[in-house]
């Protein structure tokens, strides 16, 4: 495995795409911010910017948003896991996710101490339609919130996979 050029500090992330994953969206501009580590007031965050990027090109739906959402956009059938309670694409499912961000995806990020301080406004300010999160007023958070809705509907009809 070649070095990440990702920092292992603190941070906020974007992330475009060079193909959209749905035709509604525009390829090649920014679709996405996340940050790292996210605000905790009782304990300390273990996250930096360079974990949490490379949980979101090769983790899995449970633990991404970014994946979640971009699967569902892309089609990639959503299922219960493990105890049933959990939702991923698969094996295969993930497999083909992290091949189509790795063809696609582009991350490019800056380092802040405290990233928390930053997120809300991004999101306010900046036309981000995958974020959820803050975004209710994105024209698009209302078709994305169906769409993974769906996802999961079909997923807890479902058998568990194994």
């Amino acid at each position: 495995m070649r070095p990440s050029p990702v920092p292992a500090a603190a941070g906020v992330y974007g992330w475009h795409f060079e193909k959209a994953p749905c035709p509604d969206l525009d390829a090649g501009r920014l679709l996405y911010v996340g940050i790292a580590p996210r605000y905790m007031a009782n304990r300390t965050s273990t996250q930096n910017l360079r974990k949490r990027v490379r949980y979101h090109c090769r983790g899995n739906a449970a633990g991404s948003t970014l994946r979640l959402t971009l699967g569902c956009l892309l089609g990639i059938e959503l299922r219960r896991v493990g105890s049933g309670k959990r939702m991923t694409f698969g094996k295969a499912g993930e497999a083909t996710l992290s091949q189509w961000m790795a063809e696609n995806a582009r991350v490019c990020w800056i380092e802040h101490d405290e990233p928390w301080t930053m997120e809300s406004e991004l999101i306010s300010q900046l036309d981000l339609p995958l974020n959820l999160d803050q975004n209710r007023h994105n024209l698009f958070h209302r078709r994305l919130t169906e769409v993974r809705s769906q996802a999961r509907q079909r997923a807890r009809e479902l058998a568990v996979s194994a």
